[in-house]
Formats: C-alpha cells, structure tokens, sequence
C-alpha cells in the first residue's frame, strides 16, 4: 500500500503588487500557521519518502519548513515546474511516474489543483481545502502508475481553523 500526504501552501501575501503570483511570499498568517502545521505533521509522523513541490516562492516556503522539522534533507525536494497552477490531471501523471522505490510521497501545492485531485482519488467531493492543510490518503496500490479514482481513504484531513478556539 502507497501513501500520499497533500500540502497547501500556508496563507500568501498580496502586499507587492510588482510581484508575479509565482513570487509571492508567505504573508504574517501564513508564517504564524506554518510551524503549528509542521508540528501537527511531525506529532501524526508524517515523514515522506520524497517530497514533491511547485517552484512557486511560498510552497518552496512551505516545504524547506516541513523539510526542516521533520529532519528531511532539503536536497530531497523535488522542485516539479508542471506543479504550479497545475490540473488535478497533471498532479496524478506526475504521481503516476514515481519511482516504485516511494512508498510515501508528500506533495505541497496549490488549489484548485490539489482539491480536484483529492476528490478524484477519494471518489467524494472536497468542497474545500483552506491553506495550510495537510489531507493524508491510504492508497489501494501497489504502484504508482496504478493511482486512479477511488483508490484512497480518507486517513487524516487537519487546517489550521479546525485548532481555534472560541477563545481567540
């Protein structure tokens, strides 16, 4: 059995108006909910065989964080350019054509890609998947290039709202 880890990007900024969405930072709630994400990943022991990234500035952010914590060298992030702004179809050919050797791959991204990609794989809609998630799917395969629609179970799906409190 395979595992798969989805990453949205945390929160980004649209302070610079002379930036291209590829440069856009993280923004303040992004940085402030980052580090509780990637503790929340080390506490569930999510610790990827390989992790696959868009070259865009804040999901590279977000995988030299996760990277970071979960003492993963940074050399094992696999810069995908076909991840950015990409199509849940082009996310599962990329996934297809993994190495056999991955049993766990962890892949930070954006939306609307990432939540298309989820409800393929689960069969069932994902009406939202907010920045900074962490959705974690079992896979009914043996391979890569099996990855299809309705091969996965729902493992664990955590954002960062979903740990406030009425206090704040």
């Amino acid at each position: 059995m395979k595992k798969l880890t989805l990453v949205r990007h945390a929160k980004s900024s649209w302070k610079h108006p002379e930036l291209t969405d590829f440069e856009r930072p993280l923004n303040k709630r992004g940085k402030r909910d980052l580090p509780a994400m990637v503790e929340r990943l080390a506490d569930y022991q999510l610790t990827p065989d390989t992790l696959l990234s868009s070259g865009a500035t804040r999901t590279l952010s977000t995988a030299k964080a996760i990277c970071s914590r979960l003492a993963i060298p940074q050399n094992q992030i696999l810069e995908i350019p076909e991840l950015y702004e990409s199509s849940a179809e082009t996310l599962l050919l990329v996934l297809q054509n993994m190495p056999e050797s991955y049993k766990h791959i962890m892949l930070v991204g954006h939306n609307p890609g990432l939540e298309h990609l989820a409800s393929i794989l689960r069969q069932e809609s994902v009406t939202k998947f907010p920045t900074a998630a962490v959705m974690h799917l079992h896979l009914s395969i043996k391979n890569w290039h099996e990855l299809a629609e309705g091969c996965a179970s729902l493992s664990l799906f955590d954002y960062p709202k979903k740990h406030i409190t009425s206090n704040e």
